[in-house]
């Protein structure tokens, strides 16, 4: 359909469209539900069996009462709308979801009441509300034919192994896939009597039929078709219209005459007004929104939470604002427009963009299939166990069992922002309306006023209101004075109370006061109990939605600010739409307080987000859409009262203000009817037409009913609104872009849900099941192709910035975000076309199956082969064993994490570890590889087995391989991970084993292993431990003991066995006395080693490689007594100093989680550390004395023996008090690590005095006590950049840079040192 928005073209005004009635068409007689036959094709698709071997025959195993028949449109007026053409067969399909029904006198006959949606292509929504009742079958053909099928099922069930329907509704439904017990489509749940009495025996005799006995009655539906929610008004006007038929005296005028009025002469009331218009008995209210609040929602919002609970509610709608799928399920039609209804309504000002059809008939089940985001509610099967109920995917599933109050959510579930202080105001608002906040209440049937009025009275009361609409609230003139004095006076007022408490009666005020309300009411237009009842549901859903806006409103309050507009026309925009980025999400979340990140980073990467986005950069260039022009509005007000505190950002929660101001804007509207339509009236029928059995709904006269009249004043009538939305389409060269155009790049640019908005209900052959598939394959694809894209770009920036380009825009937390998307994705991927699944991960279920028949094939092979399971060359070409890499071992990795207890998320951590390891997409071609398998778990249309998709969804995933992720490490920090740690010595010049005891503590971003002894004479160890994140050092010594003790060792290699990740921490350092600098304990900082034998190719296009040790080179050039080699120019090292120093400070500008390791910056190669060694090494005397080396410590060590000397000689005594303090601290700074136990070394101690100087904020003091030391002079040349004052103060005032930091070092650099 190319419809515009409802209520454009002809009939914009008008209250309803179409009045429907659907039954039994007695001309064709009993045909079996073609749709229930389409759906066993499907069923037997989806199980794999042969379509065309499904009996073609009739199904005689159900009782022909409980069996579905063909229901048909009898008739429809008018027969079509130009704005809003009428589809028939969904219209049938959605007012008799389960086609026609039979029943006899012994089962409940209750009339049933039911609405439903049909929402276009372009998103627009036309509304049904249907009333169902029984009525007699009086066709004698009909009759007989349902005594005949009687027969013919009693002869099956005896000629058939004798088994109760009752039982074998149960047992038949653990098929392979048990959809069959969602779609039964017997009417069990509407036949109380058929659970109770009427199930006598075995129900197969008891409750059949006898066309002598029993009287045989069958489903009819009224239906009318509105452009708006008007719920409960066309409830009331449906209930009045079929009372009209069963009551015993004929209805005032002919039916035609109100079906006539409510569909040409009732006129949509106008924004912010009320109207009143007449049923047949009495008249009926609505009232709509005006253009700032809230708009129109009628369906009871208190009926949902009473159903669900508020905390059930609110995960359910964080659900829906997250897209996930959302299953609704319960055996009332109305339940489920009423829960689907009020949860989009609660989405104000977003709106939900995906598949959304809150009635799925039987014969749409297939749709469950849908690999997108979708909100659809099943009418269950009364007795159906929730547990049979077998979907095609449920890794993302939140599935809301309405009757039993409960909901399942999936895994990975972020909170609502402030949940607690939401929930306790919601719940405030209940309260205050007697509402149950716990839910698990059935909301009470609604009020019908006139239910033991009958005959006379009712006709005397219908004639008196159209003869005289005397409801206006006229007192006799003189009455109405005498009551205003008394109730204006306040003297008379506390008499009239001072007299109900002593007992006096003031008879004729009280009876001109209960006159005066009762008239009160009926000027509000006869507030009857339905009214009272219906004014109470509009405030409690107003309030409920206004906090729930409230809450938006304050989440959202300045995101215009961070809206990126930068396309100068709206062609530019439409073209450009997908490569742009319209919204600063970093900055956006940058903004937030803490504890919202987790929810709010994946909100606005939603689709629903992106449109209101979308929309709000298009209303520069054309009218702003309804529901943006409120939240605007409502924004601006804020702003202007001031709400909100100057700092925006608070995690403070703001109660709503609004709730008064907008049940006040409703009660008024309803008090104060702004229009009364015109009266139903005799039409211009002919004698004998209208004709009126009682029981039976007439045969409308459809020449009176076919049009409306000419000269209505409502006919010719448009709107302001309505006038500037045709006015494009008058003067399309203004535009510069025609509509068609425009709506294209629309559709290509919003994703595929958009398109899927609502499955075609009318044609369900095959070839359009298939198209749609086809459909959701493209649509999958492109998302794959947006989503790693997305990946690759905020990864590479991120790099790019770290290498010292541009500006990072991604967080941890966003990282986080686009990895759970990914993962959801491929879960979507393997659900579709899914015909075999164990467990709620359809990902996993695939990898169990292929576990399975690789562990068989590794069994029957005497050796076991490697299937597809490469291993990772050696790292170094010394040391460590290559790695095996394969699917299965990944497998085994994360079934042996006991941690993880479900299939979704094992599933996740597969994905993550695959991901970190750079092996997701080779593992996902070995998986699909074994095609036998994939053929046994899919239909054929899935995605999986479309060769050329498959192949290029496997492409984009393997250029994830270019970026490095840690998003396994990081997320499962709590597991116990092997590691395999290899010590490499220099052999050529020293010993490669050593008589000593050495022992070996690896630390990581999460903590340390422990000292751990490493076996005599072995180089190579495991040992399990807790994550310890990425590496960051290790801690390598020895004993010193035995004749061989000194040990040369080149490096330190540590593995992480399950994500493969090696690191290799240089030393290039002697460990042993009496040689180099007396070292028994080096601390060595790690490096990633990239797996790459071509190393250098890689890193031109990716991060610097992380800050190493200090390697031999440069100890060896410093301390090198001829000085040969290259020492550093001052230039280069007061570069050095400056370059370490800005590295510190970026770390602490990073947000605290991405800041990685200080330890790296302060000690590792090019760190801090580092830089101020080399400032101390300039010029210094590196002469031996009697051989032995001499290191910048002996020269500390030296300084302080001269301070503490001067010290006790008085030396010091005049010095300043701070000076004379500073002087303190190093001495006492120097000693403690003088006589630490541990065996560091002079350049250890060196390095541990920078440190902890850096740390407690004293380095900087300790220079000028150094440089004013007397043994400078003896220990360095006159060159010597630390005799220069101008090179020292410069290096004082860039440490003080470092005052505003928190140092915190790693318990490895400062173990053993007591301050």
């Amino acid at each position: 359909m190319s419809a515009g928005p409802a209520g454009s073209g002809s009939a914009p005004h008008r209250f309803a469209h179409y009045f429907v009635i659907c039954g039994l068409d007695n001309e064709t007689g009993l045909e079996p539900d073609a749709l229930a036959a389409l759906y066993q094709w499907l069923e037997a698709d989806r199980q794999g069996r042969e379509p065309e071997a499904v009996a073609a025959g009739e199904n005689f195993d159900q009782s022909p009462l409980k069996r579905t028949f063909k229901s048909k449109v009898l008739a429809h007026y008018p027969q079509n709308i130009e704005c809003n053409p009428f589809d028939q067969d969904a219209v049938n399909m959605l007012c008799m979801p389960k086609g026609l029904s039979f029943r006899t006198q012994r089962d409940s006959l209750a009339p049933r009441f039911h609405s439903f949606l049909i929402t276009r292509e372009d998103g627009s929504r036309t509304y049904g509300f249907v009333h169902t009742f029984y009525e007699e079958v009086t066709s004698a053909q009909i009759r007989s034919a349902m005594q005949t099928l009687h027969q013919m099922h009693q002869a099956e069930q005896h000629t058939s192994p004798h088994t109760c329907p009752s039982a074998s509704s149960s047992s038949s439904s653990s098929s392979s896939s048990s959809m069959d017990s969602l779609a039964s489509s017997s009417d069990e749940a509407e036949s109380p009597s058929s659970q109770a009495g009427g199930r006598r025996g075995c129900g197969c005799s008891g409750s059949g039929y006898d066309a002598e006995r029993d009287t045989l009655y069958v489903s009819k539906s009224i239906c009318i078709i509105t452009p708006m929610p008007f719920m409960h008004a066309c409830r009331r006007f449906l209930t009045q219209l079929q009372k009209a038929v069963v009551s015993q005296q004929p209805p005032p005028l002919p039916l035609e005459s109100y079906v006539y009025n409510v569909l040409y002469e009732v006129p949509l009331p106008p924004p912010g007004r009320s109207l009143k218009f007449h049923g047949v008995y009495e008249p009926i209210l609505c009232q709509r929104p005006g253009p700032s609040e809230l708009p129109l929602a009628d369906f009871p919002l208190g009926d949902a939470f009473q159903l669900l609970g508020v905390e059930n509610l609110v995960q359910l709608f964080t659900c829906v604002l997250l897209e996930m799928q959302v299953l609704l399920y319960s055996q009332d039609y109305q339940r489920l427009m009423v829960v689907a209804e009020g949860i989009t309504t609660l989405l104000f000002p977003f709106q939900w963009q995906h598949v959304y059809v809150p009635i799925l008939p039987a014969s749409l089940l297939h749709f469950l299939d849908a690999p997108v985001p979708y909100l659809m509610g099943l009418q269950s099967k009364e007795g159906t166990d929730r547990s049979k109920l077998e979907l095609p995917q449920e890794a993302n599933l939140c599935f809301v069992d309405i009757d039993n109050h409960c909901i399942e959510l999936p895994e990975d579930f972020p909170q609502f922002p402030n949940k607690t202080e939401f929930i306790q105001e919601l719940t405030e608002v209940l309260l205050h309306y007697g509402l149950s906040p716990a839910g698990g209440v059935a909301p009470p049937p609604p009020t019908t006023t006139q239910t033991c009025v009958t005959g006379t009275g009712l006709k005397s009361t219908a004639l008196k209101e159209l003869v005289d609409d005397g409801r206006n609230g006229n007192l006799p003139g003189e009455a109405l004075d005498v009551l205003e004095l008394l109730q204006g006076n306040p003297t008379l007022e506390r008499l009239q109370a001072l007299a109900k408490r002593t007992g006096v009666k003031v008879a004729r005020l009280e009876a001109l006061v209960a006159g005066q309300k009762a008239l009160g009411e009926d000027s509000t237009g006869g507030r009857t109990g339905a009214e009272e009842e219906e004014l109470r549901n509009a405030k409690i859903n107003v309030q409920l939605r206004e906090v729930f806006a409230a809450r938006f409103a304050t989440m959202f309050a300045d995101y215009e600010a961070f809206v990126i507009q930068n396309s100068p026309d709206l062609e530019s925009w439409l073209t450009n739409r997908e490569q742009m980025h319209n919204f600063d999400k970093a900055s956006f979340l940058s903004d937030q307080p803490e504890p919202f990140l987790p929810f709010l980073s994946r909100f606005i990467e939603t689709q629903m987000f992106a449109t209101f986005i979308d929309n709000k950069i298009m209303s520069q260039w054309e009218e702003k859409e309804p529901l943006l022009r409120v939240f605007d509005g409502r924004i601006e007000k804020a702003r202007l009262y001031n709400v909100r505190a100057p700092s925006l950002r608070s995690s403070v929660y703001q109660k709503c203000t609004f709730l008064k101001e907008s049940a006040q804007a409703i009660e008024q509207r309803l008090m104060k009817i702004d229009h009364t339509a015109i009266h139903p009236h005799l039409l211009d029928m002919k004698i004998g037409q209208g004709k009126y059995q009682q029981g039976f709904f007439p045969k409308l006269q459809a020449d009176v009913l076919a049009s409306g009249p000419t000269n209505n004043k409502w006919s010719n009538r448009t709107g302001p609104a309505q006038r500037r939305r045709e006015w494009p389409r008058q003067q399309p060269d203004h535009l510069g872009l025609d509509n068609d155009l425009k709506e294209k790049y629309m559709q290509e640019a919003r994703s595929l849900g958009k398109n899927l908005r609502q499955p075609k209900l009318s044609d369900l052959s095959p070839a359009v099941i298939a198209q749609t598939n086809w459909k959701f394959v493209e649509g999958l694809l492109k998302e794959c192709r947006m989503k790693t894209k997305r990946m690759l770009v905020e990864k590479m920036g991120r790099e790019a910035v770290e290498m010292g380009h541009g500006e990072a825009n991604i967080t941890g937390l966003e990282e986080n975000t686009l990895i759970a998307s990914l993962c959801d994705l491929l879960e979507r991927i393997w659900s579709h076309g899914l015909q075999v699944k164990q467990g709620k991960s359809a990902l996993w279920s695939h990898l169990m199956h292929y576990q399975a028949r690789e562990e068989l094939t590794e069994q029957q092979a005497e050796s076991p082969v490697s299937t597809g399971q490469d291993r990772r060359k050696s790292e170094s070409s010394i040391g460590l064993p290559a790695l095996r890499v394969s699917v299965v071992q990944d497998m085994r990795h994360i079934q042996n994490m006991g941690e993880i207890k479900t299939d979704v998320g094992r599933a996740r951590a597969w994905i993550r570890l695959s991901l970190e390891k750079k092996v997701l997409s080779q593992h996902l071609k070995q998986l699909l590889s074994n095609q036998a398998l994939t053929k046994k778990l899919y239909k054929r249309y899935a995605f999986l087995r479309c060769e050329e998709e498959k192949e290029q969804f496997l492409f984009h995933l393997l250029s994830l391989n270019t970026v490095d992720y840690f998003c396994f490490t990081s997320v499962f920090t709590t597991i116990m991970i092997p590691y395999r740690a290899v010590i490499i010595p220099i052999k050529k010049l020293s010993n490669a084993m050593t008589t000593s005891n050495p022992w070996v503590c690896v630390s990581g971003e999460l903590g340390d292993s422990g000292i751990m002894q490493i076996p005599k004479n072995v180089l190579e160890m495991t040992f399990d431990c807790q994550n310890l994140g990425k590496l960051t050092t290790v801690q390598l010594g020895h004993d010193n003991a035995g004749l061989l003790a000194k040990w040369l060792v080149d490096c330190v290699m540590v593995r992480n066995e399950i994500t493969g990740h090696t690191y290799k921490f240089p030393c290039g350092r002697w460990l042993g006395k009496g040689v180099d600098d007396g070292s028994l304990e080096r601390i060595l900082i790690g490096e990633l080693v990239v797996p790459c034998s071509d190393e250098e190719v890689v890193r031109g296009s990716k991060t610097p490689p992380p800050q190493r040790s200090p390697s031999q080179l440069r100890r060896i050039s410093i301390t090198s007594i001829t000085g040969r080699g290259n020492k550093p120019t001052t230039d280069q090292i007061q570069d050095a100093i400056s370059e370490a120093i800005n590295n510190i400070l970026k770390h602490f500008h990073k947000p605290e989680k991405e800041r990685g390791s200080l330890t790296v910056l302060l000690c590792g190669e090019g760190g801090l550390v580092g830089a101020v060694e080399q400032f101390f090494y300039h010029g210094f005397r590196t002469a031996r004395l009697f051989q032995k080396n001499i290191f910048v410590w002996d020269f500390i060590e030296r300084s302080v023996v001269y301070m503490e000397s001067a010290d006790q000689m008085g030396d010091l005594q005049e010095t300043p008090e701070p000076f004379g303090l500073t002087c303190d601290s190093l001495c006492r700074y120097a000693n403690a690590i003088n006589n630490t136990s541990r065996n560091i070394g002079k350049d250890g101690k060196f390095q541990l005095l920078i440190c902890l100087g850096a740390r407690d904020r004293l380095l900087s003091n300790w220079l000028p006590l150094l440089v004013d030391c007397p043994i400078i002079t003896r220990m360095y040349e006159d060159s010597a950049l630390l005799r220069d004052r101008v090179a020292v103060n410069s290096l004082i005032g860039i440490l003080q840079s470092l005052h505003d930091f928190p140092i915190t070092l790693e318990t490895s650099l400062t173990k053993g040192v007591d301050l």
